[in-house]
């Protein structure tokens, strides 16, 4: 635990204003995005961040739909933390994804959705082909980000030590092809907290936006649809000149 790693200043927090040109962006490229490689019509789940739901997901999910992708929502209403009914239902819902198509299913998670996607895909690797996560806070400095009081307030949870030592275990990455997303320009979370661990099927790839745009970034929509267009059995970095 990095507690040297320090929540984005006032200025970045402010600048998240810039999420709605980001839609605004992404709306006007969008016949650009759609010449991405055709999608091979496995299941997509996209766990929303803290604060929000699938409504939330709904432009990445119509995009990937429209690729190909069996696109799909966590249906589990507003993300609020974590406790066992959710990570219950999730589980349940990752299980029925998987038996209804009887494919794995690639995990997107947005933010505190991505420390989800990634806890998933540790319990369940049967069940995953990939994960790809989003300004998601899963190492570094837990303390680091600006939703932690938020958080706190919505759950009645203070950070324990029990806490300290969940954070710990979890900072390894899950056994399968994971690709962490990241912005320096984040004003929610400190992006040094979205950080993977370098291995041989794990990459981090920067790009430029605000924490509430990326999961409307046509940037990082490039590279969602990059990611999962790969084939099953044969991960490979991602490459900028794709």
């Amino acid at each position: 635990m990095d507690e040297a790693i320090k929540k984005p200043n006032v200025l970045l927090t402010l600048l998240e204003v810039r999420a709605l040109a980001e839609f605004g962006l992404f709306c006007l490229v969008w016949p650009a995005l759609t010449k991405a490689p055709s999608g091979d019509g496995h299941t997509v789940l996209i766990i929303p961040g803290f604060g929000v739901g699938d409504t939330a997901t709904v432009p990445l999910r119509y995009y990937l739909r429209g690729l190909g992708y069996d696109a799909q929502g966590w249906g589990l209403g507003l993300n609020l933390g974590t406790n066992a009914r959710v990570r219950q239902k999730l589980v349940q819902r990752l299980e029925a994804l998987r038996q209804s198509s009887g494919r794995k299913v690639s995990l997107i998670g947005w933010s505190l959705g991505g420390v989800f996607a990634r806890e998933l895909a540790r319990k369940f690797p049967h069940h995953v082909r990939l994960v790809i996560t989003l300004g998601a806070p899963f190492t570094g400095n837990p303390q680091a980000n600006n939703l932690l009081s938020l958080s706190q307030l919505f759950t009645g949870k203070k950070f324990t030590q029990q806490d300290r030592d969940a954070f710990e275990k979890r900072q390894a990455p899950p056994p399968v092809p994971t690709t962490a997303i990241h912005s320096r320009s984040d004003g929610i979370i400190a992006w040094q907290c979205s950080l993977e661990q370098e291995s041989l099927q794990t990459e981090n790839i920067e790009v430029s936006s605000s924490h509430f745009g990326l999961v409307h970034n046509p940037q990082v929509a490039h590279i969602i649809a990059d990611r999962l267009a790969q084939k099953e059995d044969d991960w490979q970095p991602f490459k900028r000149n794709t």
